[in-house]
């Protein structure tokens, strides 16, 4: 079970690290997710040549959702 479940893992994060690079290249998300990322309570701080994002709401609702998902299809 343990090797399956490592190789899940690895799956998830390869898909993370794809949707990164396109998010990265400048794509945009379609419109029914363009609130994503902006979110009451993400932090966005804009001085001179510095831009610090932190998406801290959106971080916390996608665990959410990630971990039902996973607590849904993960019982047997």
């Amino acid at each position: 079970m343990s090797a399956m479940m490592g190789k899940t893992l690895v799956l998830i994060g390869v898909l993370f690290v794809c949707i990164g690079l396109w998010l990265w290249s400048g794509s945009r998300l379609p419109g029914w997710l363009s609130w994503l990322g902006r979110l009451p309570g993400d932090m966005a701080i804009e001085r001179d040549h510095v831009r610090f994002y932190f998406p801290i709401v959106t971080s916390l609702l996608l665990s959410v959702v990630l971990t039902v998902v996973v607590w849904l299809f993960g019982k047997r």
